[in-house]
């Protein structure tokens, strides 16, 4: 399926194309720098920066000279810049009907929009300022400190959620792949007083080199590849040059279990341990592993043995996140206090049968079946689509479809399985987090 096209700027910006015949484009840069990146003093920065690049920033003559009204292009004509403000970036995507959005993970900061297809230009180019020429406004910043301390209790607020950023402390503590995504309320405050912090931080971090610019739509790719070196080609690859400090591999560590005082109507369990990274040769085998332990189906085992079978819990599910030197598996669940150490044994009983009992025939192919139809469903959904091919480019420098990668997982064997399961699900690898 020849639909995707590719090109790499002399600066080391990447460029991935997804030709779809469709009156929706959608368009975005992907950088690869996130939580693990920020400083000791820093926690939350990478977040702050993807809430604050929204309230301004410069439109100069930089930018592909065919956007804007004509009296936005007569002022780009003499070198001008144009400050743009919180309403007009809003305005120049949902005045015409589109939807932007961002959001920020341990590694990666993503800014992406969906619009109509004439107005895919216009759409980058704006994406493009906010992320090289943000104005950081203190009025308008400062009001967005109070959103994202909203945004802090509200997660305290949800234990559901509030665990995963618990459990990855667990796993991987004191690195930085423990810190929380959002910051403490004490560390944006902090960080917020002085718009240098954030733009020290985008300077040393959005680097062309870790920048994925991607759109997916009915456009051409002479006009994509000719529209991003305009946008993006000046910056500067200054690497090995930069005092960015180089990422760490978390060191092994031994299962741990920790017990958090929550005083929650139910308790909230997560158990779990570390797991192959982006690009293992093995990557493919727990993700297979994982969908039939307790992926995103009501047939999966954990969900069949502790909800439909006995009534345990409300939900029940399992995850396999891949980091780019790490990852690691987890299961999550929230039930009454009393059947939590059920509960436990249950989980850890359905881990021994993967790690003892190999699918037969039957079973690997129906497990096979329901996740090709689980990936075909996935890959309808355009917005997740084109972020997947994004994170794709990011790591591998390529972003092949999902029946590619579907046919790897369909040559895996029952051996195969069996044995990823006994190396990831053995009993020293399982560290437990319980909210009581």
């Amino acid at each position: 399926m020849n639909d995707t096209f590719y090109k790499k700027l002399a600066n080391g910006v990447r460029i991935v194309l997804r030709h779809r015949s469709s009156a929706v484009t959608y368009v975005g840069v992907m950088v690869g720098s996130g939580t693990r990146d920020e400083q000791q003093d820093e926690s939350g920065l990478a977040h702050y920066i993807e809430h604050c690049v929204f309230k301004g920033c410069r439109h100069s003559s930089t930018s592909a000279p065919s956007i804007g009204s004509p009296s936005v292009r007569r002022r780009l004509a003499v070198g001008k810049d144009t400050v743009l403000t919180a309403k007009d970036i809003i305005d120049k995507v949902e005045g015409v009907g589109g939807e932007i959005n961002a959001y920020t993970t341990k590694e990666e900061t993503t800014f992406y929009a969906a619009t109509q297809k004439s107005h895919w230009r216009k759409t980058l180019t704006l994406i493009a300022d906010m992320i090289q020429r943000p104005t950081f406004p203190k009025e308008e910043t400062d009001k967005e400190v109070g959103v994202i301390l909203d945004e802090i209790d509200s997660y305290e607020d949800s234990p559901s959620e509030l665990i995963y950023d618990d459990f990855e402390n667990l796993i991987f503590q004191g690195h930085h792949l423990a810190n929380p995504i959002l910051g403490t309320k004490k560390s944006v405050r902090a960080i917020s007083k002085k718009k240098s912090t954030a733009l020290a931080f985008m300077t040393r971090q959005y680097r062309p080199e870790r920048m994925v610019v991607f759109v997916q739509g009915d456009v051409a790719a002479e006009q994509v590849f000719k529209t991003v070196d305009q946008l993006f080609g000046h910056l500067c690859n200054e690497q090995g040059k930069t005092d960015a400090t180089p990422r760490q591999t978390p060191a092994a560590n031994s299962a741990q279990t920790a017990v958090y005082k929550k005083h929650t109507h139910q308790v909230h369990v997560m158990l779990g341990g570390r797991a192959y990274p982006i690009g293992h040769e093995k990557q493919l085998t727990l993700y297979l592993l994982n969908n039939i332990l307790g992926g995103g189906s009501m047939s999966s085992r954990l969900n069949m043995q502790l909800r439909e079978k006995r009534g345990l819990v409300y939900t029940i599910e399992s995850q396999y996140t891949p980091l780019s030197d790490s990852g690691y598996w987890s299961v999550y669940f929230a039930s009454d206090a009393k059947d939590k150490d059920t509960c436990i044994s249950l989980i850890k009983k359905q881990l021994q049968l993967l790690c003892t009992k190999p699918l037969s025939p039957h079973q690997l192919k129906q497990a096979l079946q329901q996740l090709h139809g689980q990936m075909a469903i996935s890959a309808e959904n355009q917005e997740n689509n084109v972020l997947a091919m994004a994170k794709l480019m990011l790591y591998h420098n390529c972003a092949p479809h999902w029946e590619d990668t579907f046919q790897k997982i369909a040559e895996l064997t029952p051996e195969d399985l069996v044995n990823v399961a006994r190396e990831i699900f053995c009993e020293s690898n399982i560290s437990v987090l319980s909210y009581e």
